[in-house]
């Protein structure tokens, strides 16, 4: 892992202005090389330990909603998300909103929507997770396809991040914000509460895993990039653990693979093709998906886990729209 901890401070910097990938090709190398692991040998052991059933997460019976219910995790360390971060200055094409999440309502949080014009039909809209945990404009240049597409978008910041109140958990509470954030998007004047999708990157992507077996509100859910096996993720970035190791549990409630039955809505995974290291963990959570009657599918897109996401934020509007006709 010293090679991926030497680079971390960059790959920070890239993922909270991913925009700049689509400009700078070595950048984009450099950051896929610290998101797989920079070791080849170290990247094919995990490989091959992903193709060991005995080594996978184990399925648990539970509904994951029911299970959030009842779990709190346990953080051992309280402080701000680790990811460097620009200041939270709002895009010249957006409008700045706050929604609230926390215990209580405690937490007011950055959320970036698109302009837009109220009709007669209430518009279809999208929720983005970002990558890494911090928000950047070059995140919000991404989400140019959807606007055009008629979507209304909407980028939410999470609790700690860019400088703001609360504390990291690492893919637990931060579920919490996307909830919250969702409720906001769907109260919009002039939004299609029925005609609502939830999309993600990398960091992002997990996330929208974990809020798509929360809630029944999303009428499809396309995750890019994202690690269903927490086990495995943090196991690659340790730094990240802020929660007690010593119970299982929190793992578990980080897996969308623990509870790949608990899908409430359509899903799509997508992946780019220069990530061999995600095939075997995605297929297993699309086999565990199916198997239980969720509406799953899997799609590879020419690319490096960076440099795939136009391709892959194209098709997830293809899929959309296939599931709202």
């Amino acid at each position: 892992m010293s090679d991926d901890n030497a680079f971390r401070p960059n790959r920070r910097r890239v993922l909270a202005g991913i925009a700049v990938t689509l400009f700078a090709p070595a950048i984009v190398r450099a950051a896929d090389d610290s998101t797989t692991g920079s070791k080849p040998a170290e990247t094919k052991a995990i490989a091959r330990s992903d193709e060991k059933a005995e080594d996978a997460p184990p399925l648990l019976s539970g509904d994951y909603a029911k299970e959030r219910h009842l779990f709190r995790t346990d953080l051992l360390s309280k402080g701000p998300a680790p990811d460097i971060y620009e200041r939270l200055v709002t895009p010249s094409t957006a409008e700045r909103l706050f929604y609230r999440s926390g215990v209580g309502e405690e937490l007011e949080l950055v959320a970036w929507v698109s302009r837009y014009t109220r009709s007669e039909k209430p518009k279809p809209a999208v929720l983005f997770l970002h990558g890494g945990n911090a928000i950047g404009q070059g995140h919000w240049q991404l989400m140019k396809p959807y606007v055009e597409a008629g979507y209304v978008v909407m980028i939410p910041s999470m609790r700690g991040e860019n400088g703001q109140k609360g504390n990291f958990s690492g893919f637990y509470d931060e579920v919490a914000d996307v909830l919250a954030a969702s409720n906001r998007l769907r109260h919009l004047p002039g939004v299609d509460p029925h005609r609502m999708f939830l999309a993600g990157h990398s960091i992002g992507g997990t996330l929208a895993m974990l809020a798509a077996m929360s809630t029944h509100r999303f009428r499809a859910v396309a995750p890019i990039s994202g690690n269903p096996d927490a086990y495995a993720f943090f196991g690659r970035y340790p730094q990240d653990i802020r929660f007690n190791t010593g119970n299982p549990r929190e793992y578990q409630m980080r897996s969308p693979l623990c509870y790949a039955h608990s899908f409430k809505s359509p899903v799509k995974l997508f992946h780019g093709t220069e990530e061999a290291h995600f095939d075997s963990r995605l297929a297993l959570l699309s086999k565990r998906a199916t198997a239980a009657g969720v509406k799953m599918d899997m799609a590879t897109v020419p690319g490096s886990h960076n440099s795939a996401l136009p391709g892959e934020i194209a098709q997830s509007i293809e899929f959309f729209k296939s599931v709202a006709v």
